[in-house]
């Protein structure tokens, strides 16, 4: 358990212990959740990540692709057409 103090203008330091943790470097933005009553804080970019990776499991297997390096090799095609050469 970290504690932190709320300034004058409502700022929080977050604790050293707690900002390596989260992976948060100066200028890093947090989230913060609130469920059943707690609150809870998290690093924007991890959580917008986790929630792009969650939407996309599965969808190279729908898609017909086995393996990543199929996948990949698709991806050098389409580019190869994008690019004209």
């Amino acid at each position: 358990m970290e504690i932190a103090k709320i300034s004058s203008k409502g700022q929080i330091t977050i604790p050293i212990s707690i900002r390596n943790k989260l992976n948060l470097k100066t200028g890093d933005k947090i989230v913060i959740l609130e469920e059943n009553g707690r609150f809870y804080f998290e690093n924007s970019a991890m959580l917008a990540f986790r929630r792009a990776e969650d939407a996309f499991a599965g969808e190279a297997k729908k898609a017909g692709f086995s393996t990543e390096e199929e996948m990949q090799d698709y991806m050098k095609e389409i580019r190869k057409e994008v690019r004209g050469y």
